[in-house]
């Protein structure tokens, strides 16, 4: 059942996004300040997804340095960071307690699955989640035996297109200023 519901959970995570928000852009009513307030977990979400896009280089290798050294899932952890500081700017309660239970249905059997997969394809993974958290971030990097030294890749952010997800940010906030200036 629960391998079933992921496979599910893996296909309705980005389509779910969208009527998210939607829902979203009409329960919030966000003010200037909830939008500025907003920033301080938006910036460092996105931040942290374009870092960790400029390491991973999906299904090749096992990536366990830079952001990966901290959490197994720095992408997840930024999505989450961006979600929740446009959650605050919404001003809504009800946005916030949807935001926490959609990320619980469909990111929690997500990451499991992909964990499953990790450890299937890559043999030092288990060492790895020995020693790096799957989500909150340790403060000081891991050093895990097997790991290579790595660097920040701009050909492979551009490969990713992280930078959609700030051209996203940046029309979410676009619109929620038109319905504070536009508001009746």
């Amino acid at each position: 059942m629960a391998a079933d519901w992921s496979r599910v959970a893996r296909r309705i995570r980005v389509p779910m996004g969208f009527v998210f928000a939607g829902v979203y852009l009409w329960l919030a009513r966000p003010t200037f300040v909830s939008m500025a307030w907003s920033l301080l977990l938006v910036l460092p979400g996105l931040w942290l997804r374009g870092y960790a896009a400029g390491y991973v280089k999906k299904n090749a290798e096992l990536t366990m340095t830079g952001p990966y050294a901290h959490t197994r899932n720095p992408l997840y952890v930024g999505s989450m960071l961006i979600a929740f500081g446009f959650a605050a700017a919404s001003k809504s309660i009800v946005i916030i307690l949807l935001l926490a239970v959609l990320f619980a249905i469909i990111y929690i059997p997500v990451i499991r699955s992909e964990e499953e997969f990790l450890r299937s394809k890559f043999a030092g993974f288990d060492a790895y989640a020995a020693h790096v958290p799957r989500l909150l971030p340790r403060l000081r990097p891991a050093r895990v035996a097997d790991s290579e030294p790595g660097q920040f890749s701009l050909p492979l952010y551009r490969k990713h297109r992280e930078y959609n997800a700030l051209m996203g940010a940046t029309a979410i906030y676009a619109v929620l200023a038109l319905r504070i200036i536009f508001k009746h």
